[in-house]
């Protein structure tokens, strides 16, 4: 008795999948899958030195940061890439770090400081493209596009103090990260 309630339930279940497994489909379109292979990444160098440099900003009054949403001591600086491999066409820089407020895309004044001297306050640095665009560092909007000529390109940045109110005097300072994609 086992064996037929058992054989019941099997031709049963075979053919439930029988008639389930027909369906008719037709397909709706095509993905094609591209992508690169290269040999190598590209060389980079900020304001002619090596990747990891440093931009001075001059020094200004409090004076000229004097409400929210002044700006002063506009400094350009520029990344240069080079010896990218020919397949590529195009690069553009991702900013990153811890250093980003999340409001207003702009970098965190984290300077340190040793009596008598003291950290700025309500002073931000903000980066603009080499066009003066400001770019904002969460979203990456306005990060210039360089197209490749010969394997480099020198994609051309500003920064500046940005007051997020009347600024107080002391010393600002800041890090970011840039990361490259390639195209």
């Amino acid at each position: 008795m086992k064996k037929i309630v058992l054989s019941a339930a099997l031709a049963v279940a075979c053919g439930a999948a029988a008639l389930f497994s027909t369906s008719v489909a037709a397909a709706d379109g095509t993905i094609t899958i591209t992508g690169k292979v290269v040999a190598n990444t590209c060389a980079f160098s900020v304001n002619g030195g090596s990747a990891s440099n440093t931009v001075q900003l001059p020094v200004v009054f409090t004076t000229a940061l004097n409400a929210a949403g002044s700006v002063a001591g506009n400094t350009p600086f520029t990344i240069k890439v080079s010896g990218c491999d020919p397949n590529l066409t195009s690069v553009q820089e991702q900013f990153g770090g811890s250093n980003i407020n999340a409001a207003d895309g702009n970098l965190k004044n984290i300077a340190t400081a040793t009596a008598p001297q003291t950290v700025a306050g309500n002073v931000e640095v903000q980066l603009l493209s080499g066009t003066g665009t400001a770019i904002n560092l969460n979203t990456n909007a306005n990060s210039p596009v360089g197209t490749l000529s010969s394997g480099g390109v020198t994609l051309s940045y500003q920064a500046q103090y940005y007051a997020t109110a009347a600024a107080t005097a002391g010393l600002v300072s800041t890090t970011v990260t840039y990361t490259t994609q390639y195209q």
